[in-house]
């Protein structure tokens, strides 16, 4: 941390100015509240003079959201370079998936192999994509995620199929289980509900449907009228993100219903958005392969680019809930690993509470004189 004069300056200013729009805030409200309470109208104040402070609270709302977030996140701290765990034998890696634990699922373009790595990158499993019985053959997995059974599911476009690896069967090694034939899966992630979801990218659908203990599809559903749909994350409300190739990225509600188009939200523009995921936050993080950088967009604010540089062609993308971002580097054959947030999310006791004095902060930690805002 930067500990210059000039810098303990602005860190004073900052918080001075903050904390005195909380004072202010409070005083005022707390005269204008009995006042509106005990008398039938508006005093003085006119229509006019209320709309132009909503308007002045908004913007400065949002100013303070975008302040909050440039604080809470970081840009371009790449920690980590995870090789390919197959080398250069097939394509780049495509398709990573990031579970609770911190566990990676990594696949790679026209390789038959399913990959887990710790979140330190040493491979714990290898799972060769090979179907038994007769007519053994392997295939190709484009993307991976695992159920809320614990078992890894993959979309094989180049067969339309969706399949999940079983390891409670009598074969030692566990086997794949091919659940249901679909057009051309390109991407697939789990809901917030435990559905599978599907991106359909020639049919141009997202697929969803639940898996029985026995591997049977059901509650089939599906949402049409998308162009050329790659990636598909769950969403905070239930629902589900999906990227277009050279499109946008959509977000739907847990009944299937367009709830808003990130482009439009916004006003970003995509030039060929690929992986999505969604971090413990809700906020929704999405690879641009043709800009090579990943944004995040926030509930509130505007969204803050977190790898500006260093990409050569973004695929997959997965976040921990330990604060760090794993990109699928298919350009460079690697997962790079990213810290984008400053601290390790946390939950506060008591968020909505107001703020201290920040003269203890700052007199804590930059050794500065206590603030005395007026």
């Amino acid at each position: 941390m930067d500990y210059t004069l000039e810098t303990s300056q602005q860190k004073e200013k900052l918080l001075k100015t903050i904390y005195s729009l909380q004072l202010k805030s409070i005083a005022t409200f707390q005269t204008a509240s009995p006042l509106l309470s005990s008398q039938r109208g508006m005093g003085m104040v006119t229509q006019h003079q209320v709309h132009q402070l909503a308007d002045k609270a908004k913007n400065l709302c949002g100013d303070l959201d975008n302040i909050k977030n440039l604080l809470h996140y970081c840009q371009d701290n790449l920690v980590q370079r995870i090789p390919n765990p197959t080398g250069s034998r097939y394509g780049g890696l495509s398709g990573i998936h990031c579970s609770l634990d911190g566990s990676i699922y990594v696949t790679a373009e026209s390789a038959p192999w399913v990959h887990v790595l710790s979140s330190t990158g040493q491979t714990l499993q290898s799972l060769p994509c090979r179907q038994t019985g007769k007519g053994s053959s392997t295939f190709l997995p484009e993307d991976v995620t695992v159920t809320r059974m614990g078992m890894v599911a993959v979309a094989d476009m180049m067969n339309g199929a969706i399949w999940v690896f079983n390891p409670h069967t009598s074969l030692s090694k566990g086997e794949w289980i091919k659940i249901r034939k679909v057009g051309s899966p390109r991407g697939i992630g789990v809901d917030s509900m435990g559905k599978i979801l599907v991106a359909d990218y020639a049919q141009g659908q997202v697929h969803s449907f639940a898996l029985d203990h026995a591997f049977k599809t059901l509650n089939i559903h599906s949402v049409p009228n998308l162009q050329g749909p790659r990636y598909v994350s769950p969403a905070p409300n239930g629902g589900f993100v999906v990227s277009e190739e050279c499109g946008d990225v959509k977000v739907f509600t847990s009944s299937r219903k367009l709830l808003c188009s990130l482009s439009s939200k916004y006003g970003h523009g995509f030039g060929n958005p690929a992986g999505v995921c969604v971090d413990v936050d809700g906020s929704i993080l999405v690879a641009d392969e043709q800009r090579r950088t990943v944004h995040l967009f926030p509930e509130h604010g505007a969204p803050v680019c977190l790898v500006s540089a260093g990409l050569r062609r973004p695929s997959g993308v997965a976040c921990s809930s330990f604060g760090h971002l794993f990109v699928a580097d298919a350009g460079e054959n690697c997962v790079k690993v990213f810290k984008y947030r400053v601290r390790p999310p946390h939950s506060p006791s008591n968020p909505g509470a107001p703020c201290g004095d920040p003269s203890l902060t700052l007199r804590r930690e930059v050794g500065l004189l206590p603030l005395q805002p007026h």
